[in-house]
């Protein structure tokens, strides 16, 4: 049976590629043969070839909020980790908004699907604050972090989107709370944080996780130029990490600061950033409590571009993540 009635297989399955991916839910549902093609790695991977892919809302201009999480109707956990694995976004523990209790919970988003499902919980401690990355492919990285007694963690763990499963991965050299994940060059990259007796304040040094020989590389004592809260450094999606420093943002390059451009005078205080094929999306405020404001820069040109928001998407975020559908 033809994938298309009336077209070889070749052109239909490139028709299915063009489908916008709002429309992703209605075309699985059409007949299996559909739903098969498209919960395959390799239908993103043509998307991808194909120039078809979107980093919503950047590139459309759209806003558009999910179904919640049966569990959380009242929004997600707050100071939860999210990550974008394929065409998944993946949710990662955080502490219950009613109770304010920490969860070990993972959920899973699938956008062909347009449906949430329960992963199996992250082992072992209740753990807050830890650094989460994504390979985008497949695995979520999980290290760091504290427990309940507010001590701080070394482990590590890799966790398995698909066959939602759990590998442990070698503990690292240093205990590391609030530390950030960012996934660079195929390692997943644990910067900052700071050992349970300093409480607060942060070290410069990073750890990286080799993913290809599956062991920690040495500590790189002086990663970043100060010791800093590295929550705003992320991977440009050129090669290059990038941090908010001062009123600014910067190239991580050999324990040093290169500065690329300033900040929007109304980006004073940022809340997040992300970044994707060499841009980086940030948001903030003028000062606490004022409006959000969200900007793109292209780390090509050096230019801003403003994103409007609208009523219902305004706020401090204290997550998030890029996802390329």
């Amino acid at each position: 049976m033809e994938l298309i009635p009336g077209l070889i297989d070749d052109i239909g399955l490139e028709c299915l590629v063009k489908v916008p991916y709002h429309y992703f839910s209605s075309v699985n549902s059409v007949c299996q043969r559909w739903k098969l093609q498209m919960e395959l790695p390799q239908f993103r991977q043509r998307r991808t070839e194909a120039g078809m892919t979107q980093h919503d809302s950047t590139r459309s201009g759209t806003w558009m909020e999910l179904p919640p999480i049966h569990e959380y109707l009242d929004g997600l956990p707050m100071f939860c980790q999210l990550v974008g694995v394929g065409l998944n976004l993946v949710v990662m523990g955080g502490w219950n908004p009613v109770t304010w209790e920490v969860t070990n919970a993972v959920f899973v988003y699938n956008f062909v699907t347009a449906k949430w499902r329960q992963g199996d919980d992250i082992p072992g401690c209740w753990r807050s604050f830890f650094a989460c990355a994504s390979d985008f492919e497949q695995m979520v990285f999980v290290a760091g972090g504290h427990d309940d007694e507010k001590s701080a963690l070394r482990s590590a763990l890799a966790y398995d989107v698909a066959k939602d499963e759990w590998i442990p991965l070698p503990d690292m050299a240093r205990e590391r709370d609030e530390c950030k994940g960012v996934f660079n060059n195929g390692k997943f990259h644990v910067i900052g944080g700071y050992h349970t007796n300093m409480q607060g304040r942060f070290e410069n040094s990073a750890e990286t996780f080799d993913v290809s020989n599956w062991r920690w590389d040495e500590v790189q004592e002086q990663f970043l130029e100060t010791a800093m809260c590295p929550r705003t450094c992320v991977d440009g999606g050129d090669g290059r990490l990038y941090i908010c420093h001062d009123s600014g943002i910067a190239a991580v390059d050999n324990c040093t600061f290169d500065n690329v451009a300033e900040l929007p005078t109304d980006l004073r205080i940022t809340s997040y950033v992300t970044g994707f094929k060499g841009k980086l999306l940030v948001i903030g405020s003028t000062g606490f409590n004022e409006q959000q404001r969200c900007w793109v820069l292209d780390l090509r040109t050096h230019k801003w571009t403003r994103i409007e928001s609208v009523e219902g998407f305004t706020g401090h975020v204290q997550s998030g993540c890029c996802l390329e559908l």
